[in-house]
């Protein structure tokens, strides 16, 4: 494998390649992670099994799609494909450091230029990709709820029940949803999985996001994740709403689409998440 992605790295940068330091780090809890060095430049490697191609080639044409609004930072895919027994993704090394409250505003400024490319053909993307190792399915649709409803609760509630999950009040939420989501929604290039993890600072303090579950729906469903697990720094919420403020309703409506990842991680881990989406549930009917 590895000869293999030298010889990779060597076509598409035009320079000659061979590792010499090939060093575990963190891929997340999916795919295995490398920092390969010649000694002079670093790539960051993501490998997994020959099956999850697509979910790399997914990731790689996410990440161009976010490259190309030249906005916000997110590391360049150099090359994804199968060597040896593995499939894989390169990208561009990027040294994270801890960055500061400027870095964090400027993040919130970053990725609400971002979330201001849109699509002229409505809510989706055009392939399927995934959220975690969870199938992501993004048919395009006209209508923001519809896509909601369909493609987002209603799968993973169709996932949750062959794992056994128990959520009485899945038809009645799913039912009140056109009512919920009453609000003028265009379609906004978002990441789709931006928690805390998903997001951080050059060692330069420049904002940088990564991993991305890309399609074009609700940016709030970006800045409902950012407060999911402990919440990005004030600063950042500063920064996004200075360049395109939040509409009137967001607070009542980031639970909802909030729910979308509590029942992924029920999907993905079980445990308590299924109890969590069931308070969740009552929360937002009542």
């Amino acid at each position: 494998m590895w000869t293999q992605i030298d010889a990779q790295i060597s076509q598409v940068t035009g320079e000659k390649f061979q590792s010499q330091q090939r060093r575990s780090v963190g891929g997340g809890c999916i795919n295995q992670g490398y920092a390969i060095s010649n000694g002079e430049i670093t790539y960051f490697l993501k490998i997994n099994q020959p099956s999850e191609v697509a979910m790399f080639e997914a990731e790689a044409l996410g990440l161009k799609e976010m490259l190309a609004t030249a906005s916000i930072r997110v590391p360049k895919p150099l090359s994804w494909g199968v060597a040896g027994n593995s499939s894989y993704i390169l990208l561009e090394w990027l040294e994270l450091g801890s960055g500061n409250s400027n870095s964090w505003e400027e993040m919130g400024r970053k990725l609400a230029a971002m979330h201001q490319a849109s699509s002229s053909e409505g809510f989706g993307w055009k392939i399927n990709n995934t959220i975690g190792s969870t199938p992501q399915i993004n048919t395009w649709t006209s209508d923001w709820a519809e896509f909601y409803i369909k493609h987002r609760l209603g799968y993973q509630f169709q996932l949750a029940k062959q794992r056994g999950g128990n959520f009485p009040q899945q038809e009645k939420l799913l039912a009140a949803i056109p009512e919920l989501l009453t609000h003028q929604v265009q379609p906004s290039l978002v990441h789709g999985d931006l928690w805390g993890g998903n997001a951080g600072c050059t060692a330069s303090g420049e904002p940088v996001i990564f991993d991305p579950a890309t399609y074009f729906g609700d940016r709030e469903v970006d800045i409902a994740m950012t407060e999911l697990f402990g919440g990005f720094p004030a600063a950042f919420y500063k920064g996004y709403n200075e360049v395109f403020p939040l509409d009137a309703g967001y607070q009542q409506r980031k639970t909802l689409y909030n729910l979308y990842h509590i029942l992924n991680h029920f999907n993905l881990f079980g445990g308590g998440y299924g109890s969590q989406a069931n308070r969740m549930i009552d929360q937002i009917l009542r």
